[in-house]
C-alpha cells in the first residue's frame, strides 16, 4: 500500500476475533488502528470520534448489529465500510449492500490485504477522500434501506440515543411516547419525560418498529398506542390525542380515519 496512512475502527463484540483482527492489521506498515471497540454503541461513538477511512464492523454484535451502526452514525462521518462475519449468507448480502468488501471469518491476511488496498484507492480516487466516504456513506445506507423493506420483518427493540454528554444508550422502543420529526431530526419523548434527538428519517424509523405499538398521527408524528389516554374531536374530522404523559398531539385529517378504523372502533 502507498500514500497516507490508512486510519481504521475495528468492532467486534468476540475479544478474541477482535485482537486477531486487529494484531494482523498491524501487520500492514500503512494502516493504523485508531480504536477497538466491543459493541456496535462502541462503534459509533468510535467512528464519530476517531472519524476513520475505514470502518470493520462485524455483522452479528447483539443489539446493535454492523448494519445498525451505519444506520445510526451521524451522516457526515460515516467512513467507508467492510463487514466481517462468520457466515456466507451474510457475506453475500454484505456485499450486495454495498459495503467495500466482505471478511469471512477466520479472516486471512491476504484477504484483509485486499480489502486494505480496495479501501485506499477508493480514497485516492478523489481529490478530497472525504468525498468519496460521502458517496460511499449515501451508497450504503440507500442499500441497507433497500434491504430494510425487502427483508422479512424484525422490529427495533432497542434505539441508539445520544445523552448530553455523548454517551450513547439503548433505548427501548417501547420505552418511547412519541417520535416527532423535525426535518432530518426526530425528536423521542419517553414515557419517564426523557427527550433524545437522533438523526433519523421518520419513514425508516417508522418501518423498523412495530406497528402494533406505533400509530402515525400525522406526517411528522408517531404516537406509543399503549400511553394514548384520551382522543378529543375536533372540527372537520380530526382529533387531539392526550398521552398519559401529558403530551398533547394532533392527528391529521388524512390519518383520522386510519384512527377511528384501529383505535376507536370496539
Amino acid at each position: 500500500m502507498t500514500g497516507e496512512r490508512l486510519r481504521v475502527v475495528v468492532a467486534d463484540d468476540e475479544r478474541p476475533a477482535r485482537s486477531y483482527l486487529v494484531a494482523m492489521l498491524g501487520t500492514f506498515e500503512n494502516v493504523e488502528v485508531v480504536a477497538e471497540a466491543a459493541d456496535g454503541r462502541a462503534a459509533i461513538e468510535a467512528i464519530e470520534r476517531e472519524k476513520p477511512d475505514l470502518a470493520l464492523l462485524d455483522l452479528q454484535m447483539p443489539e446493535v448489529n454492523g448494519l445498525s451502526v451505519v444506520r445510526f452514525v451521524k451522516k457526515n462521518l460515516l467512513p467507508l465500510v467492510a463487514f466481517v462475519t462468520a457466515y456466507d449468507e451474510y457475506a453475500v448480502r454484505a456485499f450486495e449492500l454495498n459495503a467495500i468488501d466482505y471478511l469471512l471469518k477466520p479472516v486471512e491476511r491476504a484477504r484483509l490485504g485486499q480489502t486494505l488496498l480496495r479501501a485506499q484507492g477508493r480514497l485516492e480516487q478523489a481529490e478530497h477522500p472525504a468525498d468519496v466516504r460521502h458517496i460511499e456513506a449515501a451508497h450504503l445506507r440507500g442499500a441497507i434501506e433497500t434491504y430494510d423493506t425487502e427483508s422479512p420483518r424484525t422490529f427495533l427493540e432497542q434505539i441508539p440515543v445520544r445523552r448530553a454528554g455523548g454517551e450513547i444508550v439503548l433505548l427501548p422502543a417501547r420505552s418511547v411516547a412519541s417520535v416527532i420529526a423535525d426535518g432530518e431530526l426526530l425528536h423521542l419523548h419517553t414515557k419517564s419525560g426523557e427527550r433524545y434527538i437522533i438523526n433519523y428519517r421518520l419513514k425508516d424509523l417508522e418501518a423498523r418498529l412495530d406497528s402494533s405499538l406505533f400509530v402515525r398521527l400525522s406526517r411528522g408524528t408517531l404516537a406509543n398506542r399503549e400511553m394514548i389516554e384520551r382522543v378529543n374531536p375536533l372540527p372537520g374530522g380530526t382529533y387531539i390525542l392526550t398521552l398519559s404523559d401529558g403530551q398533547q398531539l394532533q392527528v391529521s385529517r388524512s390519518n383520522a380515519r386510519v384512527l377511528r378504523e384501529q383505535l376507536l372502533r370496539l
